[in-house]
């Protein structure tokens, strides 16, 4: 019970996962489309609106704390009445006593916070919704009585416009590239309405009947006259060009923005022989900030949503750059919610499936073992959901309410569909690692068990010999011919085919121009990784600079939701029927941040958090190349060229895996050889390892 009195922090606690819940909430309901709500079509849980929280101490005398509450609260000793307060200065006896805090709060997150000299609130009180569920305190960085959780907001910075032209009487704002936030008018005068029409495009931004996003106010509301007068905009949008049509008498200084980000460190970094890839990899670095921000987003203008598998994505781009695991953490609590569960996680199957496996990679590139703790029963909930979905072959299907995805593609979802089937075994591998880490060895294994058998007859049924893949769905008890990529990609991904399998699906599949093409990023993401796995590195490549170095030949400052070459001009802007529907600021776009860092630089960990890693450099036809990327505790730095390869780490053992046509040379440690003209190097924190090596041709 006895706390350090040297040194501590106080900090807002509440119902765990509730701030996250709330911050999710207000945050679906942001997105407009021409000025309109355009909420979430999904259930929004809410936090729970009357908590208590509790705490035993033991005080050698009596001590005085100060009580803050985001609500109304009330205080009371060993759950006697007469102890029952609602100061915010309270004198807690000495000895041993059990504080109880009912704190209510009908529109924010309920919270408490408690300074004292050695009582105060963090992660080790408990809190209860009133259903027999005490659980650790949830707690983040509000560690000050004036900052509660309420007041949670992203940072700001002014950034000015690149430039300013006229265009049928009205000014272009151009800010140079995409870009988020609050547009401003300095020193407005005159009386009238104000028109803003805003285009990720010059193209959309001149179109005020088809642009996504516009405002519009009336001056006379905005404007004192005031020299030093700034009227901002409340509602902060993304753009790169703004068109302001105002009323004759209105007028301003100059308008500017107030660039909305969260700040991340850019812990990653990549450079190689090619200057058009080192483009791409710093875009790609762009467009993920872009999106990373009370949650990943999707993206920026459109949908500014958190979907499941969007979010999927992002976390493994995240661990490759900016290793942020608060948004990482808000964003799995955000996208879980609440029980009872009744549609799969933003109505569609896939997505839930997807949450399982973010969680196991979460705790692969983190080790915190506290967090999958903290949330394993709404893990457990989750996965119970999903089972109940599986038809008399065991295979779990859609219903006729979910939504099957899969990928933005032109083929029938109906039945058992082979993806999900290779996705929830990957759950069900997760939910034993969890169940396991828990204590709990017979629920470990039945989930274990659970996910082979649902394996092997997924290979038994959808396996097409003749085809060389996966096919793609079973309705009724038959698998229909149908071949697509998407599937076995997967299996490849999580090891589930064997060598002869794995060269199969690589001739027959991946690199069949027969089988239907992936067509966005989103999935591009899966197929180049899958690529990499089999070593075509040196055709992933060339892919990463037609595909992204395509969208920057047309003048892309942030990747798209869809890139397609075969458009012109402004038809790439459209989608879902919509003129300017397409995002031109989406997450999944960042993908090459992931591709470069962990198949070109060739970093992986192969225990939880970098405790042990390994190092798989591949030049993939590059001249050289050299970066770092972040593991939690540290980092690694890795540099190759033709003939060197160079490593320095600052945490954790690595293996340094690579093939030389000669005996390589190395100044520290000892190489081994294994076979096939591989050779591996035990890597050490600290030291600094030079390879000398032949590449094979």
């Amino acid at each position: 019970m006895e706390k350090n009195t040297k040194s501590y922090t106080a900090t807002w606690i509440w119902y765990p996962g509730d701030f996250e819940i709330r911050l999710h909430e207000k945050m679906s309901v942001v997105r407009r489309a021409r000025g309109v709500m355009y909420p979430a079509y999904w259930r929004l849980d809410r936090n729970y609106s009357n908590i208590k929280f509790r705490y035993r101490y033991e005080l050698e005398q009596e001590e005085q704390i100060h009580v803050m509450a985001e609500g109304t609260f009330s205080f009371y000793l060993d759950g006697k009445d007469n102890y029952r307060s609602a100061d915010s200065v309270i004198t807690i006896p000495a000895g041993r006593h059990e504080i109880s805090i009912s704190v209510f709060n009908d529109i924010e997150t309920p919270a408490l916070f408690i300074s004292g000299p050695t009582v105060w609130t963090d992660s080790k009180w408990e809190v209860t919704s009133y259903q027999n569920d005490w659980k650790q305190a949830g707690s983040w960085t509000f560690d000050t009585p004036d900052n509660p959780p309420s007041r949670f907001r992203l940072s700001t910075t002014p950034h000015e416009p690149t430039s300013v032209t006229i265009h049928d009487g009205y000014p272009l704002l151009d800010f140079g590239r995409e870009t988020f936030g609050y547009l401003r008018f300095h020193n407005m005068k005159g009386t009238g309405t104000v028109r803003v029409y805003y285009g990720e495009s010059m193209a959309e931004a001149l179109s005020p009947e088809e642009c996504v996003t516009l405002d519009r106010f009336e001056a006379r509301d905005a404007s004192k006259g005031g020299e030093n007068e700034i009227y901002t905009l409340k509602e902060a949008k993304a753009f790169r060009y703004v068109w302001i049509h105002a009323d004759p008498e209105v007028s301003w200084g100059h308008i500017s923005m107030l660039y909305e980000y969260v700040p991340v460190e850019y812990q990653s970094s990549f450079e190689c022989s090619d200057p058009k890839m080192n483009e791409i990899y710093e875009m790609s670095l762009y467009t993920l900030h872009l999106n990373t921000r009370e949650f990943f987003l999707d993206g920026i203008k459109r949908d500014r949503w958190v979907w499941s598998g969007d979010a999927y994505q992002a976390f493994l781009m995240n661990y490759y750059s900016f290793f942020d695991l608060d948004v990482t953490r808000r964003t799995l609590v955000a996208l879980r919610g609440k029980d009872p569960l009744t549609m799969h996680i933003n109505t569609i199957l896939d997505y839930s499936l997807y949450w399982f496996i973010s969680l196991y990679d979460y705790y692969q590139y983190t080790g915190d073992f506290e967090f999958i703790q903290q949330y394993y029963d709404r893990a457990v909930s989750l996965m119970d959901f999903c089972l109940k979905q599986r038809n008399e072959e065991g295979l779990v299907e859609g219903r006729q309410e979910d939504w099957v995805f899969v990928d933005w593609a032109d083929f029938n979802n109906d039945g058992a569909v082979s993806t999900e089937q290779i996705l929830l075994v990957r759950g069900l591998e997760a939910m034993s690692l969890f169940a396991s880490l828990m204590g709990e060895d017979a629920t470990a294994k039945n989930y274990s068990v659970l996910g082979e058998e649902i394996k092997s007859k997924t290979l038994r049924l959808f396996w097409d010999d003749e085809k060389g893949g996966l096919l793609h769905h079973r309705v009724e008890g038959e698998t229909k011919p149908t071949l697509t990529k998407h599937a076995s990609m997967f299996a490849m991904t999580y090891d589930y085919l064997s060598p002869e399998q794995r060269d199969s699906v690589i001739r027959n599949v991946m690199l069949n121009p027969d089988v239907p093409k992936i067509r966005t990023p989103y999935m591009r993401f899966h197929e180049l990784a899958v690529l990499c796995e089999s070593g075509a590195h040196d055709f992933v490549r060339r892919e990463i600079l037609s595909y992204w170095g395509g969208m920057i030949e047309l003048g892309a400052t942030t990747f798209w939701e869809e890139y397609d070459p075969s458009l012109a001009d402004d038809a790439h802007y459209g989608m879902y029927g919509v003129k300017f529907g397409k995002s031109l600021c989406h997450a999944w776009g960042a993908g090459p941040i992931y591709i470069l860092g962990k198949y070109f630089l060739g970093v992986t960990p192969t225990s939880p958090g970098y405790e042990t890693y390994r190092i798989a450099p591949n030049l993939g036809g590059l001249e050289h190349m050299k970066g770092t990327l972040p593991t939690g505790a540290g980092q690694v730095s890795v540099e190759m060229d033709l003939s060197t390869i160079s490593v320095e780490s600052t945490s954790g053992t690595g293996i340094l895996t690579f093939s030389s046509s000669e005996s390589p040379v190395c100044n520290e440690g000892e190489i081994r050889e294994v076979g096939n003209c591989s050779y591996e190097v035990t890597i050490e924190a600290g030291k600094k390892y030079r390879v000398s090596y032949q590449l094979m041709k």
